[in-house]
């Protein structure tokens, strides 16, 4: 087994990353390889130095790669290195010396209030099964924060519709318990007698299914999301994640702490629930500007 295959299976099966995870690191390992390739270097992690990283960092750059792009794979080689160190495999660590360009920070998207009230309350989703589990979907992820792949990984059981809550298995199979609404509630039941009436599945117990009963899909949740959003925003990105963006944005502008929002959101830390606090911000700014008699 090669190194790169026992790294891989190191990140499966001891640190529990997702599939997509996985394959994101093995593509930026190959990338990074094959970079190695063109230039004659070795594909010997060993033999690999800073200035090989740098050049790299260099070429991404000219590639027009973004700085937020360029310090992710950065930051998958310094995970390969920490684990070929601890496994003795190498020595030295080229990335210690490595200085990454500056990186943009981009405020999250989220949609404004008006608009998504506006998409729930007065567009047509549709009769039947489909109609009620796309409107089902984008209001889950609305109401919840939830991720499109914790969305997709639901099962009956973990809706307790009495207790008004769902759970949720979030990265690295943790868990946390999300409360519902009660005029939500209702929508669900609703989804859940008409997809039984509609759709023979097939006993799986996947809570979101296809027409044909099968366990909903990446991308058809997210054509969904975005064919929906598009009736109701201009913004340039529409996919699922926006609706966690805005969840955490809409909460923080209502006063909820930042703190619970990190529970409901399954962050391991509050450093990654603190960059809403920035859209807060910049809102507070935007009706001072607008309100003060000397702004």
């Amino acid at each position: 087994m090669s190194h790169k295959e026992s790294f891989l299976q190191y990140l499966k099966i001891e640190k529990r990353y997702s599939m997509h995870t996985v394959r994101s690191y093995l593509n930026d390992l190959d990338q990074f390889y094959s970079f190695l390739s063109s230039l004659g270097v070795p594909d010997d992690p060993e033999t690999v130095t800073s200035h090989d990283i740098r050049a790299w960092i260099v070429s991404m750059l000219d590639n027009n790669y973004s700085t937020i792009s360029v310090h992710r794979k950065i930051s998958c080689l310094r995970v390969f290195y920490r684990y070929l160190r601890k496994e003795g495999i190498v020595k030295n660590d080229p990335l210690e010396k490595v200085v990454l360009p500056k990186r943009k920070k981009n405020l999250p998207v989220f949609i404004e209030e008006e608009a998504l009230t506006n998409l729930l309350d007065n567009y047509s989703f549709g009769e039947g099964f489909a109609g009620i589990r796309n409107r089902t979907i984008i209001e889950l992820l609305y109401l919840t924060g939830m991720r499109r792949s914790e969305l997709i990984g639901l099962r009956d059981h973990d809706l307790d519709l009495a207790e008004g809550s769902v759970k949720v298995t979030g990265k690295r199979n943790k868990q946390r318990i999300i409360p519902l609404v009660k005029p939500f509630i209702k929508r669900l039941e609703e989804y859940i007698e008409i997809r039984n009436e509609s759709v023979a599945a097939e006993n799986n117990g996947w809570f979101f299914i296809t027409d044909k009963g099968n366990k909903l899909y990446d991308k058809y949740v997210y054509n969904t999301v975005n064919s929906y959003l598009a009736m109701v925003t201009t913004i340039e990105k529409k996919s699922p994640h926006i609706l966690r963006h805005t969840f955490a944005t809409h909460m923080l502008n209502r006063g909820a702490d930042l703190n619970s929002i990190k529970e409901l959101l399954g962050h391991a830390n509050l450093s990654a629930t603190q960059i809403y606090t920035h859209n807060t911000f910049e809102k507070l700014k935007k009706v001072y500007k607008q309100a003060h008699p000397r702004a």
